[in-house]
């Protein structure tokens, strides 16, 4: 296996880095072909990330540093974003995307060492949900496969005038919104599964379930739940493969209708009708 050091990448902006999550193929052919980041995740990682250029004066998303392994039975590509700003809640989202990307590509790393036949593969980059005037939303996904696939997505949404995190309670009032936005999703997940065209399972009381599927039933989001914000200016709650559904639903999300959320909003500067 031959590493070699890979230049962290700064000249191409990226406005949508893939529309459609990849799979991995494995060919017949063994190739070889190695390239890893060697990147340290510490106090000075945050100085290397302030050196990312900002295009214009835009808050952009860029890729920071890419790690690849691809060999006969198993293979990682995992691009690293990085937000182009000077404010200190950006560097902090830099220094979690640099640390985490680099944790990924170790576990892989260590995994590959135990495994004893098969196949073994992690995809991992981001995609730019929204990008507008005022927003910027990046979606991170993680896909592995090692016998069966699995896949997680998280959101991050920035002020880019601002350049600040919005988190989902920085945009309410107080924590009425839980329930609010709970007791929508629930009666979504009740209407989708009684139209037998879309044939969905959801994971919910009062929903014909088996008593097999009534395991860990959705009852609330999570304070922190994972958003993003539509181009539109509206909130989409998000959940991972698993959390509220069985596999085949994949990462299952819901749009919440602006006018239900009018009383518990800060402001419409972000959430609008």
């Amino acid at each position: 296996m031959n590493n070699q050091t890979k230049k962290v990448e700064t000249n191409v902006e990226v406005t949508s880095k893939k529309n459609n999550l990849p799979k991995w193929i494995f060919g017949t052919v063994a190739t070889v072909a190695v390239v890893t980041a060697v990147l340290n995740a510490s106090p000075s990682m945050a100085r290397n990330l302030a050196d990312v250029p900002v295009l214009g004066s835009a808050v952009k998303a860029l890729t920071f540093v890419n790690y690849e392994v691809e060999e006969d039975t198993y293979a990682a590509n995992i691009d690293v974003p990085a937000i182009s700003g000077e404010s200190a809640d950006i560097a902090a989202l830099n220094e979690k995307y640099a640390k985490e990307g680099k944790a990924l590509y170790e576990k892989f790393i260590a995994e590959v060492e135990q495994v004893e036949g098969g196949y073994l593969s992690v995809d991992s980059g981001y995609t730019v949900q929204t990008d507008t005037d005022k927003l910027l939303s990046v979606g991170r996904y993680v896909e592995e496969t090692a016998g069966s696939s699995t896949m997680v997505m998280q959101y991050d949404t920035v002020d880019k005038q601002k350049e600040i995190v919005i988190t989902l309670p920085s945009l309410f009032k107080d924590e009425r919104y839980i329930d609010v936005i709970s007791e929508y999703i629930a009666e979504q997940m009740r209407q989708q599964m009684k139209d037998t065209n879309q044939e969905k399972t959801y994971w919910v009381s009062d929903a014909g379930l088996t008593d097999e599927q009534q395991v860990d039933l959705f009852t609330t989001i999570k304070a922190d739940q994972n958003f993003y914000i539509t181009q539109e200016g509206k909130l989409v709650i998000v959940f991972d493969e698993l959390e509220v559904a069985p596999g085949y639903m994949g990462i299952v999300e819901f749009e919440i209708p602006t006018a239900l959320l009018a009383d518990v909003l800060v402001s419409n500067k972000y959430i609008q009708a």
